[in-house]
């Protein structure tokens, strides 16, 4: 999921940063620094805490599970303990959320922090984490995954600092093969070498988080702050990842001890990587079809068609169905991981592929496990029921790669289920440990082994947004203005303080005693939105508008 390995060296970059020297002054980093980005220094500003703003944070109701209201607030408690403004000396540009493992913020769990925040916006530090990536991105682009939270400093070990061709300092297996080099076939190694090691640029998935966000706060101007810096961030990854076959390369730091790393050593492609530059390029744009950019939207979204192309091509296999890595060599590795399922949310999968896929998820044999869905595929030689990292651990951020890869496909059903089976496995471990944990076991009602506790951290998607989302059922596009409510528990249900494209709504729907199945709904609103009601085959639209409304539904 992301380095977890005790590395002894620590080298600090170059970067040098300008300061006031007063206390109340904005930081100001060098122009060097976060050259695509327009914010450039960070106002102080109170932190937010869970005492003063708990009431005023969004509500929920659910009579059905009232466990998993607890597990709620108490992931909201434990996100608060990891907000922080910037340290003096990082010059970080926003307040952010952190997961609180080590000294360092990283990319890919900020990635995932920000979507359930943004059901917080803007009360929390959310979106705006990635802000401080942004204000570090390198001139030619690159972004390292991993900062130094207190220096602001790219993670000494993940720096190129003997400006070799790109190479990764731990190997594809760690330790057995350190300072291991890329290998291109069929390519030139780019030049100049890049800034960073191959560790530091894995998991390519902030334009993903923006436009997350985007659906649920509305904030169509922030899509017009970070485009630029994302657009060079995607051409750095080009650069330097692309495999002569047009596939693109990783490391072990995409997922820790998976057996699948061997496979892929010295330059072999990785199908999470390559779907993930697809999911990046179709992320890229929509944003520039949002800002007026009809020719860069057409281009990216050709990228987008040409990759998946390639990947179909020669990471589909035919007879197992299924969507594997290659060696540098061009062979298809043997095994079977969650990384095939980002063919879903890249829309790189046919509709008869994504099929195959969907049967792969509900597979006993495979990925449906009583706790969906497993990293590695339980048919597989080292496969851990009791978790074992990528060798068999159930990871939020995954299982939410596969629900919304799903929803695209029409799998609306299968996402939900798959959403609640993991909420009620976090209920059920909260009730025993009361606390929420970094992964959990595929086999068992139990933390997954190894996993760090008290983890929010990306587990707050589970009890803060498919809590919302996929039990309440609400689902939210503010583009449109919109407020979906699927209504599927008999009992009690809602959410007070619901906050979505700058409206705070309360909705509760009651059981109306009187009529059979029927609820009496109340909903009170700050401002005009619609709302589609849906309840198995019924459905009713109701225009809200400031105040209250009753509806008999």
């Amino acid at each position: 999921m992301k380095t977890r390995l005790v590395v002894s060296l620590i080298v600090l970059t170059s970067c040098q940063w300008t300061d006031a020297g007063r206390a109340d002054a904005p930081l100001v980093p060098e122009p060097s620094a976060g050259a695509y980005f327009p914010k450039k220094e960070y106002r102080p500003a109170p932190l937010p805490s869970f005492a003063s703003l708990r009431d005023q944070l969004p509500a929920p109701v659910y009579d059905e599970k009232p466990e998993w209201i607890a597990m709620y607030w108490k992931s909201w408690e434990l996100a608060f303990r990891n907000f922080h403004e910037p340290a003096r000396e990082s010059h970080f540009v926003s307040q952010f959320i952190d997961a609180a493992f080590n000294q360092n913020i990283f990319l890919w769990d900020t990635c995932y922090m920000t979507m359930f925040c943004n059901v917080a916006y803007p009360l929390v530090p959310g979106i705006a984490s990635l802000d401080n990536f942004y204000a570090k991105q390198h001139e030619d682009g690159e972004i390292c995954r991993e900062i130094n939270r207190a220096t602001g400093m790219d993670y000494g070990p993940w720096v190129n600092r003997e400006g070799r061709p790109l190479f990764s300092r731990n190997g594809w297996v760690p330790p057995q093969d350190p300072e291991a080099p890329v290998i291109y076939r069929g390519r030139d190694a780019p030049q100049p070498a890049p800034l960073l090691t191959l560790e530091a640029l894995d998991n390519p998935l902030p334009a993903w988080a923006e436009l997350e966000s985007l659906r649920v706060t509305g904030d169509r101007a922030r899509i017009d702050l970070v485009y630029a810096p994302l657009e060079h961030y995607y051409r750095s990854l080009q650069k330097y990842l692309r495999q002569g076959n047009g596939l693109y390369v990783t490391d072990w730091a995409s997922m820790d001890n998976s057996p699948r790393n061997r496979f892929i050593a010295n330059g072999g492609t990785a199908v999470d990587t390559s779907c993930q530059m697809v999911l990046f390029a179709r992320e890229l744009s929509a944003m520039a079809e949002l800002l007026g950019k009809a020719a860069e939207a057409r281009a990216f979204a050709a990228e987008a068609d040409e990759l998946s192309r390639t990947i179909n091509e020669l990471m589909w296999d035919r007879e197992r169905r299924f969507y594997f890595d290659l060696t540098l060599d061009g062979q298809r590795a043997p095994v079977k991981t969650v990384a095939a399922f980002w063919a879903l949310l890249g829309r790189v999968a046919s509709a008869e592929q994504a099929a195959d896929l969907l049967a792969e998820l509900r597979n006993p044999q495979t990925f449906g496990r009583p706790n969906r869905v497993p990293t590695l595929a339980a048919d597989e030689p080292g496969y851990d029921p009791a978790g074992g990292y990528c060798r068999g651990a159930v990871w939020t951020p995954t299982t939410m790669m596969v629900i919304r890869g799903l929803e695209f496909y029409g799998y609306d059903d299968e996402a939900r289920a798959i959403a609640l089976n993991n909420l009620d496995l976090m209920g059920r471990v909260y009730r025993r440990t009361g606390t929420i944990w970094e992964n959990y076991a595929p086999e068992t009602t139990s933390p997954g082994e190894p996993a760090k506790r008290d983890f929010v951290g990306w587990c707050g998607l589970g009890p803060i947004e498919w809590l919302l989302e996929f039990a309440i059922g609400l689902k939210p596009d503010a583009p449109r203005n919109e407020l979906v409510w699927a209504l599927r528990s008999t009992q009690r249900q809602g959410c007070e303080r619901y906050r979505f494209n700058g409206h705070v709504a309360s909705l509760l729907a009651e059981p109306d005693r009187a009529a059979d199945g029927g609820f009496t709904i109340t909903i009170r609103s700050d401002g005009d939105f619609a709302l589609q009601i849906r309840k198995g085959s019924q459905h009713r639209s109701v225009e809200v508008h400031p105040g209250e409304q009753i509806v008999a539904f």
